[in-house]
């Protein structure tokens, strides 16, 4: 176990908690770990050098050699640098979303990507956002959470976020989207989503995220 702490947050894309992370970690001063991220800009980068997703060798070489950068802003905000292009808002495209779900099962890119994953545990602490944080990249957390929240307020999350970038997309599509995600992130065989057992679920369907991240607060003082 390390000496310095970990909280995960895993869940279903949409459950709020890429942002509930980004929270905490502000709040406690931790490192904060965005997992899905290093997904999207394997898919990315894929996606630029013309390597197909049934190519599992080349995409594992592309996940080992990955020239990616998180580079921190102001106010929290951080700057993805992929090949020293920015790339911050490029992986967070629904395709890119997409693609990056379908990159996560290839057992080869997650193994190239463990390491760099819990190479974000520094001091004085970690927050890890992602699906398989507390099964299988930290198992040995000292505090596990796991949002959900219904497939309907999720794609709603979701049209609301495109709509305001101005991004045309239908709801019935964002279900179905986030339906056939979750099915893959569920069955796959490497890591799939599921709840760590020591996990505490919470449902967001009906919270802020001001409420949320109240509860995890809470969850890291009992713990420690």
């Amino acid at each position: 176990m390390s000496q310095f702490p970990v909280l995960t947050i895993d869940g279903p894309a949409g459950s709020g908690k890429g942002t509930v992370a980004e929270h905490v970690a502000q709040t406690l001063g931790w490192q904060l770990l965005d997992s899905g991220a290093l997904y999207r800009l394997v898919a990315l980068a894929a996606q630029k050098k013309k390597i197909a997703f049934d190519d599992n060798s080349r995409l594992t070489e592309l996940a080992e050699t990955l020239d990616a950068v998180f580079l921190p802003c102001e106010e929290g905000s951080t700057e993805v640098r992929l090949d020293n292009k920015d790339v911050t808002q490029a992986i967070r495209s629904e395709d890119c979303g997409l693609m990056a779900s379908k990159i996560a099962a290839k057992a080869g890119v997650r193994k190239a990507l463990l390491k760099r994953q819990r190479d974000y545990l520094i001091s004085p602490g970690l927050v890890a956002d992602g699906r398989d944080m507390g099964t299988v990249v930290f198992p040995d957390a000292f505090a596990k959470v796991f949002l959900t929240a219904s497939v309907e307020e999720r794609a709603k999350r979701r049209f609301n976020q495109l709509n305001q970038k101005g991004v045309d997309v239908s709801l019935a599509s964002l279900i179905i989207d986030i339906e056939e995600r979750d099915f893959r992130d569920i069955n796959r065989s490497e890591a799939p989503l599921i709840a760590a057992n020591d996990a505490i679920t919470i449902d967001t369907s009906h919270l802020s995220i001001k409420q949320v991240v109240a509860q995890v607060l809470a969850i890291v003082k009992n713990r420690q």
